[in-house]
């Protein structure tokens, strides 16, 4: 983030091991495509993780220098040794505050627009991204 020159720039983090691999195959060869440097380059590596959703939205801001991506965040459902459910985050997509999103699933909770919950803890670490919610024994489950 930041500005220069008047224009104001947000260019995402980059995996620097990439963007050094796609430089050195520029230089040997100056006629290199955009896919060819998108084989090095995946994508933004954020610090907290989560999965870059629509990969063509990704291509287009490589190729035009605008638009943007849409960050997903990981989480798994696993069960206890008391047959209950955990639903476990471990990303968010960068710049989602954690402590945010905690407060905000609580107040959904509160406010009755989401319902089987028992507990909601952040169980992060070291850099780690770890929220816990469990569920209640009658809690339902789609689509697991």
């Amino acid at each position: 983030m930041g500005i220069a020159v008047g224009m104001a720039t947000n260019i995402p983090p980059h995996n620097l091991g990439e963007l050094v691999d796609a430089e050195v195959y520029l230089i040997d060869h100056p006629d290199a495509t955009l896919d060819d440097l998108l084989e090095f380059v995946k994508g933004p590596d954020f610090p907290t993780g989560g999965i870059v959703y629509g990969k063509e939205s990704l291509r287009t801001a490589y190729a035009t220098g605008k638009g943007g991506v849409i960050v997903r965040g990981v989480a798994d459902i696993s069960e206890t040794t008391k047959g209950r459910h955990q639903i476990i985050i471990t990303e968010i997509p960068y710049g989602l505050n954690k402590s945010s999103l905690i407060e905000k699933i609580a107040d959904l909770y509160k406010e009755k627009k989401i319902a089987g919950l028992s507990d909601i803890r952040d169980e992060s670490a070291r850099g780690n991204v770890r929220i816990v919610i469990d569920l209640k024994k009658d809690a339902i489950l789609k689509n697991y």
